[in-house]
């Protein structure tokens, strides 16, 4: 079972790996001088399936995402909501979903600056302090906005989701996971009074933030960690191979086969994923995948079209 979140049919004129330098619209680097925008199909797995896959406002179990355009640059991002809420009694997906939702109204506004995507998390996580009607929980973040006139990607990641952006086969730049200690990552918080102080809760302030430029071409995915917890970056580049171009469906056929990828190895209790590796590296004798909600977002960069 799995659910499909898509985005930006856009007339993708780009060929993967960067544009043959006999192409008229090709530069010495690859890189064309017009607009860019990003063509993003999505895949999600809910760890629970009696409760169904995809909720409202795209959530798969606690996860959840969002993409969203504007004039000036296409914005998408994935945030995991925290499962232990759940044992008080709050429903993890809340937290994530309204912070997503709230993400995506504020890019679809233009309350944002393609160049600070720090900002985005810092306005809608204040929002959320805010709202009449109490919401506890805690998420982790990935924000990703490509500017289009710039041809510059902004990046902002707290905790461990995160994003690869690979060029001609290769990772060329990914988010650094933002851990307190194993298995606890860095994460967005809203308690209640009597638990305040107790709460793990990070500022926004406190992702980590990239900006460079991109080619068209140029692959991005934007992940929970449910995915980087079960695949390696050599796994997800043999999944990349597959796309043989930069069309809509071709996106999310692959996004699609690597989302059904990590979620069989996460209920593998044989196999050694990068999960229990690092378990291992910090003292622990664990074996097999992490069963856990998965979330892909799977864009190409392309030459932008209304």
């Amino acid at each position: 079972m799995f659910s499909v979140l898509s985005y930006g049919r856009l007339v993708a004129r780009a060929v993967l790996g960067g544009l043959s330098q006999t192409d008229p619209r090709a530069g010495g680097s690859g890189s064309g001088s017009g607009d860019y925008g990003l063509v993003t199909a999505g895949c999600g797995f809910g760890k629970d399936f009696r409760k169904g896959l995809l909720k409202k406002g795209a959530c798969y179990g606690d996860d959840a995402c969002f993409v969203a355009r504007h004039r000036s640059a296409d914005v998408l991002g994935v945030a995991d909501g925290v499962g232990g809420w759940r044992d008080y009694g709050v429903d993890p997906s809340q937290f994530s979903g309204t912070l997503m939702r709230t993400c995506e109204r504020l890019v679809k506004e233009g309350r944002f600056v393609p160049s600070n995507p720090i900002g985005i998390l810092t306005t809608s996580y204040c929002e959320l302090l805010q709202n009449k009607v109490p919401l506890l929980g805690s998420s982790t973040a990935c924000i990703v906005v490509l500017d289009r006139t710039s041809h510059r990607l902004h990046t902002a990641n707290l905790g461990d989701s995160g994003f690869l952006v690979v060029r001609g086969g290769e990772v060329v730049h990914r988010s650094d996971e933002q851990q307190h200690y194993f298995n606890t990552p860095f994460q967005l918080s809203i308690a209640p009074p009597e638990a305040e102080g107790v709460v793990l809760s990070d500022s926004p302030d406190a992702a980590d933030s990239t900006s460079f430029d991109v080619q068209l071409g140029d692959i991005i995915l934007t992940a929970t960690d449910g995915l980087f917890d079960n695949m390696p970056d050599y796994m997800i580049l043999q999944e990349l191979k597959k796309l043989k171009n930069s069309n809509y469906e071709s996106i999310q056929q692959t996004a699609r086969s690597i989302a059904e990828q990590a979620h069989e190895l996460a209920y593998d209790p044989n196999y050694m994923s990068p999960f229990a590796q690092f378990a291992c590296d910090n003292g622990l004798n664990v074996r097999g995948g992490k069963p856990d909600d998965i979330t892909v977002l799977l864009s190409i960069v392309a030459e932008y079209t209304d």
